[in-house]
């Protein structure tokens, strides 16, 4: 154990941030697209004309049962060797966005189908139209029972960016096996990057868990729900006074 730090980390520095950043961008840019086409597959899902259900179910059940490293080789060299070549990081996010599109589309269907239908009821009942509805009522509730699931999928998607080493994505494996085969000391470089994975990995984790617990408590998030939240309070406070008062006398 004596030997085991011996790779000059200052010279690999500079790689290693690139490296990170990259990793970042993947995990940012994937997640984002999977959660567009989640919810675009999830409302298919939900939709009431067959066809587009059964597009949506095909769909969803590929992806989930194809391993996502066989998707990175479809994606970067299946669809070069059919004359259309993507680059590494279209490739990458591509394949990660279809992966776990899929997964995120059931967390959302089955979150959107929780909302009870007496609640689309209400807001017929108030005048609102079908997308009023959804954004106004169904959405925000969905939102609360699919953000669990969604979380774990957003830690999940940051780590399989690892498998990314496979195409040569520059990412933190990549980087790791570049130092590796400069210093052949494996053991050292795959420990720090399994470090850094973990530096990344758990505080996000952390911080969802804790956005999860403050949305699970009707803590707004937005200022501009929060300043609203507060002028109704204000108002009502006059009125919560006088109740009290009266109760008292």
């Amino acid at each position: 154990m004596s030997g085991l730090f011996q790779v000059p980390w200052s010279d690999y520095r500079p790689d290693l941030v690139d490296a990170l950043w990259r990793t970042v961008s993947y995990t940012a840019v994937s997640f984002v697209g999977a959660v567009l086409l989640g919810l675009a597959v999830a409302l298919l899902r939900l939709s009431k004309a067959w066809p587009a259900r059964a597009v949506a179910a095909v769909y969803t059940e590929v992806f989930k049962n194809v391993p996502l490293l066989a998707i990175i080789f479809l994606t970067y060299f299946g669809l070069a060797s059919a004359d259309i070549r993507l680059d590494v990081f279209t490739a990458g996010c591509l394949s990660l966005v279809v992966f776990y599109a899929a997964y995120l589309s059931e967390i959302f269907r089955s979150a959107i189908s929780g909302v009870h239908a007496g609640q689309t009821e209400a807001g017929e009942a108030l005048g609102l139209g079908r997308a009023g509805i959804f954004g106004h009522i169904v959405l925000p509730q969905a939102v609360r029972q699919a953000l669990p699931g969604t979380n774990t999928m957003l830690v999940d998607l940051l780590k399989s960016t690892s498998l990314l080493v496979t195409v040569s994505a520059a990412e933190l494996m990549s980087e790791g096996r570049l130092i590796t085969s400069a210093t052949f000391r494996a053991l050292e470089v795959y420990l720090v990057i399994s470090a850094i994975y973990f530096a990344l990995c758990y505080p996000l984790s952390q911080l969802l868990l804790l956005l999860e617990r403050k949305v699970r408590a009707g803590i707004p998030l937005s200022p501009w729900r929060r300043r609203r939240l507060k002028a109704a309070r204000a108002l009502l406070a006059p009125a919560v006074e006088a109740d009290m008062k009266a109760g008292a006398v």
